[in-house]
């Protein structure tokens, strides 16, 4: 008799006469005994009780599992035939099992003190699984599945978690009239009604929408989501390289989609691009959205008067690694708390000089209000633009020239 069997003898033997199956019986003391399953284990403390004259065999109907060892075939039949339906590299299997079940398991080993048990879910997972394998043809993967098969034994129906798949790139917005993402009705809240002419929505389409809409559909995926590292104004444009950005697709019933031809698909139009486009880890959504990178702008001015060059050359100078006090603006307090933010304006070069506009570049910390920056917003913004040329100015058009964003090195 092996030893754990024997340290243990009185517990199993109660445990064997109530009639409990292999697998229960053997789940019972599933932490001891290495290098055999749960209805080994059971096997083998039954022949450790007959050897000492007990004689417990199993009932024909298990009075803790109730036989649902019995399906295992058919659950693996099952999961297999639903995780085979989806691409992935790899798959994970779950499952659902009756409360009441649990809830004697959990009422059994508390009045034997079981401390070396196994859980009936933890079992059935491995077992499901390992005769699932062969009809899959993927490997086995624990700590992050593309796909999950969740087996509801009461049923043997069987539910599919899909993992997302995230795909990263840089767009540009060349419409001064589409904003970054879908903005529901503000009336109706995306349910359709007079105010959007039953769309839904205040805007025909979106920079998500334009790229989201086309990897949906050759993902087989359910929803798309966009995650921007920052958003530009709907009136601003986003030029140069483009903005990073994070596409997820939920749901995906194909994962290894032609990244050259969404993006082929997604450039023909003549209100965004996008490029670089790439598959990246879950990570990267936050990793973008926690990013402060600095950018470039380009704004035209008009002025509330006049101005000559050497004063509007002078104050674009006089910004050199400047300093500054924003308080959240009049047009975003609805939305944002009202705060004092510091900022940095890096530099700033005019040019294009007229007696009342100008065009303004210049690089500032992420974060920074640009449009108040230049108009002071009342006093909200010190220093502005306006303040130092001593004309007030208003931005007409802004547009983003760069993000100065690096992906971290890899390896």
């Amino acid at each position: 008799m092996e030893s754990w069997i024997s340290d243990n003898i009185d517990t199993a033997r109660e445990l064997a006469l109530s009639g409990l199956c292999d697998h229960c019986l053997g789940r019972m003391f599933g932490k001891l005994g290495s290098g055999m399953t749960n209805d080994e284990r059971g096997r083998l403390i039954r022949e450790a009780l007959e050897d000492e004259g007990t004689d417990a065999p199993a009932d024909d109907f298990c009075p803790l599992c109730e036989n649902v060892f019995d399906m295992l075939g058919r659950f693996a039949e099952a999961a297999a035939e639903r995780i085979n339906e989806v691409e992935s590299s790899n798959f994970l299997i779950g499952t659902r099992v009756e409360p009441e079940i649990v809830a004697r398991e959990k009422e059994l080993k508390e009045r034997y003190s079981l401390e070396d048990s196994e859980g009936i879910k933890a079992e059935l997972n491995r077992e499901i699984g390992k005769i699932a394998l062969p009809m899959i043809h993927r490997p086995v993967e624990f700590k992050t599945p593309q796909v999950v098969a969740c087996v509801d034994t009461r049923f043997a129906d069987v539910t599919l978690d899909i993992a997302p798949i995230f795909i990263a790139g840089r767009y540009t917005k060349y419409s001064r009239e589409i904003p970054q993402t879908i903005w529901p009705c503000r009336v109706c809240h995306g349910k359709g009604c007079d105010h959007c002419h039953g769309a839904g929505k205040m805007y025909p389409t979106s920079v998500q929408e334009i790229i989201g809409d086309i990897a949906l559909e050759m993902a087989d995926g359910k929803e798309h989501f966009f995650h921007g590292m920052g958003r530009e104004d709907i009136d601003a444009c986003m030029l140069g390289d483009g903005r990073p950005f994070v596409l997820e697709i939920s749901n995906p019933r194909i994962r290894e989609i032609d990244l050259d031809e969404l993006e082929r698909r997604a450039n023909d139009n003549d209100m965004a691009g996008y490029n670089s486009l790439r598959f990246v880890q879950r990570e990267a959504v936050e990793r973008y959205k926690g990013a402060a990178a600095d950018k470039v702008y380009r704004v035209h001015v008009v002025v509330d008067g006049k101005v000559n060059k050497e004063a509007v050359v002078n104050a674009a100078l006089s910004f050199k690694d400047a300093n500054i006090d924003q308080r959240t603006p009049r047009r975003v307090e609805h939305r944002r708390a009202d705060l004092v933010r510091k900022r940095k304006v890096h530099w700033i070069r005019a040019d294009s000089i007229t007696e009342d506009s100008f065009d303004l570049e210049l690089e500032t910390d992420s974060g920074t209000y640009v449009k108040e920056f230049v108009s002071g917003d009342e006093g909200r913004s010190v220093p502005s633009f306006s303040e130092r040329l001593g004309v007030q100015c208003k931005v007409e058009t802004l547009d983003v020239l760069a993000i100065n964003y690096q992906e971290p090195m890899k390896g």
